[in-house]
């Protein structure tokens, strides 16, 4: 008994040892949103600092901070919660039972798995430091640090085999310092303590104090993705219409240009002449006059300036005179409240969100400094970038600027030598003039080039039913040409509608089948789209390929019923009659091709089996009724009235059989054969003397047939029972 219960332990231990237990990460509630906080404290900053994420204290102030990608709140009803937030968080984090231990130095190219590591004294990081998840989801790095902590310079916290910087946690019970060049990773609660962090530091996570100040010094600083983060889109983008076609337009106001200026899209004004453009530099058209084309943009252009004018605000960049210098802004609606004076460069980062939209609204005039730069990252593209300004704008030499500039009531005066502008440059009412510039919409006019709006989408349909295909496109002149693949599909035999927005195939059948199928749609006005490939798939109705058929059997032995059937996932249910057979007692296979009944018994004698098979089409389709019938107990199929050529002895038989023949003149050529129920040859014996014996044990109890042949004639057959 003893060894039984060591062998049980063991066995466990071995089943228990390759996995770990994960802490349980804290509750952070709004502290979430937070990138710097401090609960009782002075929160500062000095130089420029690129921030991403709430700011604020609820025991002091913030200053100096500049623009930041977030919402700033001292002493507000949101840092009174998040002080509420960052204690529970810090007593949930110091209630947490250790589950490892750790020296007081850390890095030096260490790497650490998930778990919660106790330090008992303070702490260092000098060198890299690696938390490897294992390629594990639930990996969770948790740092009970009894002390401080201070960063050597150059640390680097490196995350490694899918470990988050949103599942990482430190907890110090002292001041934290950060030397400069230091890459932290992880949510930081200082208790009782202050934070600081140097020039250069980056922090991808949060530092949160429960009573201490906190200062940064020209840091990149932002909230962690993942964990739950919200999936940054922005605002819906605005509709611009026919303005869309547009690089520089003007509702009210004269369009010039001095210079050598490359443009793709429209150029024109829809009250005032458009000048100095070169016709064989515009990929577009010029409208040196208003015309139809620049009224519907002018209409169209004040829907868009109403719609980004109206969007409520996400964030509030406080201090529009320091715009640009590095700031880092995510998809959101962005609002200045005043002139903006952009220097330097602006990051736009779409987080890995190709469709993330950016809205930023400037309530006063836009100006450039030369060279100045906007920025995509991440996915972030041109098509996605909106600027309302409320002012004159100026784009100063040789900038680079993206997004489509919607400027209300006042001049896009000055777009200067050398600036490259991905978007467009318009104005509902003022003077607008380029000078030596490149602009190209960043996406081509979709208002008359063909677009597909809908997609095809993939068919499932019954053999003999029909299939249809339909796109759904906008653009002018549209035609449409269906393919299989690249080979053109046309009007005829199950094929209709090759050259609509409709594909029908009727009736589809197997060779219709395929993952191809596609529709490439033209207009009268730019390049042609090809829609995605969409699929057919045809199922097959049920059919029965081969009948089951009569079956006779003596009591005791095995009977079967065999069906073969197509059709597309196929299911069987063999019957007596109208009533479903179940697999209960001597029956089987009832929901198979192959009913066996084992052992026969009287009862099971009947004249109406049959089988329904039924698929994914319908309808199913029922074999006809077939007969169960009792064995003649002689063994001998022949009838009586018959000459018998030959005895066929002992029938029942076990171990061996003789065949006595009457007639030795039949014996030349003359061989014997014997069949299971399957008519499957079991057995062939040559008849050369009047009585031959043959040995029989090989085959199993049953019912046989065999017939005696002579010169490839059948001169004798009858019934066996093998016992």
């Amino acid at each position: 008994m003893k060894k039984k219960i060591l062998f049980g332990i063991g066995i466990m231990a071995l089943w228990l040892f390759p996995f770990k237990n994960y802490a349980q990460a804290p509750t952070l509630g709004t502290a979430a949103n937070f990138v710097i906080f401090s609960s009782n404290g002075a929160v500062s900053n000095n130089g420029i600092s690129q921030i991403t994420g709430n700011v604020g204290t609820n025991g002091g102030s913030s200053t100096t901070f500049g623009n930041v990608n977030g919402g700033m709140h001292d002493g507000d009803s949101v840092s009174i919660q998040c002080a509420a937030d960052v204690l529970t968080a810090y007593n949930q984090l110091n209630a947490l039972v250790a589950t490892l231990s750790h020296a007081p130095a850390l890095g030096n190219g260490d790497t650490l798995t998930a778990g919660i590591y106790a330090i008992s004294a303070a702490s260092t990081i000098n060198g890299v430091l690696y938390l490897n998840a294992e390629n594990n989801a639930n990996a969770i790095f948790i740092f009970k640090i009894q002390g401080t902590l201070a960063t050597a310079a150059g640390t680097k916290i490196k995350l490694i085999n899918g470990a988050q910087a949103c599942k990482v946690y430190w907890k110090v019970e002292g001041a934290v310092s950060m030397a400069a060049g230091t890459t932290m990773r992880g949510t930081i609660i200082a208790n009782n303590a202050a934070i600081s962090m140097s020039t250069g530091d980056t922090l991808e996570g949060r530092i949160l104090s429960t009573t201490g100040a906190v200062s940064v010094d020209g840091v990149m600083a932002y909230t962690p993705i993942g964990c739950g983060s919200p999936v940054l889109n922005g605002p819906t983008a605005p509709s611009l219409g026919s303005a869309g076609c547009y690089a520089i337009f003007s509702g009210v106001g004269a369009v010039t240009n001095t210079g050598v200026t490359t443009i793709t899209g429209d150029v024109g004004s829809n009250n005032g002449l458009t000048t100095g453009y070169d016709t064989l530099l515009v990929t577009g058209v010029v409208h040196p006059s208003p015309d139809t084309s620049t009224a519907q943009c002018s209409a169209d252009l004040l829907v868009a300036y109403n719609y980004v004018n109206a969007l409520p605000y996400d964030i509030r960049l406080l201090y529009p005179a320091q715009f640009g210098r590095n700031l880092v802004l995510t998809p959101h609606t962005y609002r200045l409240q005043g002139a903006v004076t952009f220097t330097d460069t602006l990051y736009l980062n779409a987080m890995g969100n190709a469709n993330a939209v950016f809205v930023i609204q400037i309530n006063g005039a836009l100006s450039t400094s030369t060279y100045s730069k906007v920025i995509l990252t991440n996915g972030a593209q041109a098509k996605n970038v909106y600027w309302k300004v409320e002012g004159a704008v100026s784009l100063n030499n040789y900038s680079v600027f993206n997004g489509t500039i919607i400027c209300n009531n006042a001049a896009l005066g000055a777009i200067n030598t050398g600036v490259v502008l991905n978007g467009r440059a318009l104005t509902t009412a003022g003077a607008l003039s380029t000078a030596a510039i490149t602009a190209t919409i960043p996406e081509v006019c979709s208002i008359n080039t063909p677009t597909i709006v809908s997609e095809p989408s993939n068919q499932v349909v019954c053999s003999g039913n029909p299939a249809t295909f339909t796109v759904v496109a906008s653009g002018l002149g549209l035609s449409y040409k269906w393919r299989k693949g690249t080979a053109l599909l046309n009007n005829g035999g199950n094929i209709t509608g090759a050259q609509t927005a409709t594909l029908t195939i009727n009736p589809a059948v197997a060779a219709d089948t395929a993952t191809d199928y596609n529709v490439i749609v033209s207009g009268s006005v730019g390049a042609a789209d090809t829609s995605n490939n969409a699929s057919l798939a045809v199922n097959m109705t049920p059919v029965i390929t081969s009948q089951p058929v009569n079956r006779m059997a003596c009591p005791g032995s095995a009977v079967s019923f065999f069906v073969t059937a197509s059709g597309t996932d196929i299911t069987y249910q063999w019957k007596k009659g109208t009533t479903s057979l179940t697999n209960v007692g001597n029956t089987s296979g009832v929901f198979t091709n192959m009913l066996t009944i084992s052992p026969m018994l009287i009862p099971d004698t009947a004249s109406n089996y049959n089988v329904v098979v039924s698929g994914t089409c319908t309808p199913a389709v029922t074999s006809p009724n077939v007969s169960l019938s009792l064995c003649d107990p002689t063994g001998i199929e022949m009838a009586a009235t018959k000459k018998q050529l030959a005895n066929i002895y002992p029938n029942p038989f076990s171990s061996s059989i003789e065949i006595e023949m009457h007639d030795v003149s039949k014996m030349s050529n003359c061989e014997w054969k014997v069949y299971n129920a399957f008519g499957v040859e079991v057995m062939n014996k040559k008849i050369a003397e009047r009585i031959t014996k043959v040995e029989t044990g090989q085959l199993p109890s049953g019912i046989y047939f065999y017939k005696i042949m002579n010169n490839q004639k059948t001169i004798q057959s009858g019934r066996l029972i093998s016992e």
